[in-house]
């Protein structure tokens, strides 16, 4: 009886190690899943942010394209628009004519205003040569040096970026 006890005791004790060692096993199982789903929340973060990067930069190059061919196409029309500003500026006998002739040029800026081009300042402002283009200068004792006395064509630019420098006559 006794050898009957002893192998129930030596069973219970192996039943008990069985059990410390699936829980141990539990345990470590547990720790790996763990670590295992940190690493992926790791990567799912960093292929999140990757792609918000990916969003704004290829936002901001598209409108850096648009922008730029925006501006190629104004620059094109800059030239017409010099042109009505003469023929506004122009004596004319036809007064309909005349009227005509401003309100296409109106047309023509308000065009460039909903697209944020903006028309260079030069008279009366200190010449600045990344908006400025000195064609001559002229001395006058009543300006101070470097004034803008005189526009000869006018200057637009797009946000921040010169579509076409204003050509000045610039006081010494």
């Amino acid at each position: 009886m006794e050898e009957n006890q002893n192998s129930v005791e030596e069973n219970k004790q192996e039943v008990n190690d069985n059990n410390a060692n699936n829980e141990n096993n539990e345990k470590t199982q547990l720790q790996l899943k763990q670590i295992e789903l940190d690493e992926l929340n790791d990567r799912y973060k960093r292929v999140f942010a990757e792609f918000e990067n990916y969003k704004k930069r290829t936002k901001k190059e598209k409108e850096n394209l648009y922008n730029s061919v925006l501006g190629d196409i104004i620059i094109n029309i800059l030239p017409v628009i010099d042109n009505l500003d003469i023929a506004v500026n122009a004596e004319c006998k036809d007064e309909g004519y005349k009227q005509g002739v401003e309100l296409v040029e109106k047309q023509f800026k308000e065009f460039l205003s909903k697209n944020k081009v903006e028309e260079i300042p030069a008279v009366g402002e200190i010449f600045d040569p990344g908006l400025h283009e000195a064609i001559s200068s002229v001395q006058d004792s009543t300006k101070q040096s470097q004034e803008i006395v005189q526009e000869y064509r006018k200057g637009y630019k797009l946000d921040s970026k010169v579509l076409r420098h204003s050509m000045v006559v610039v006081a010494n």
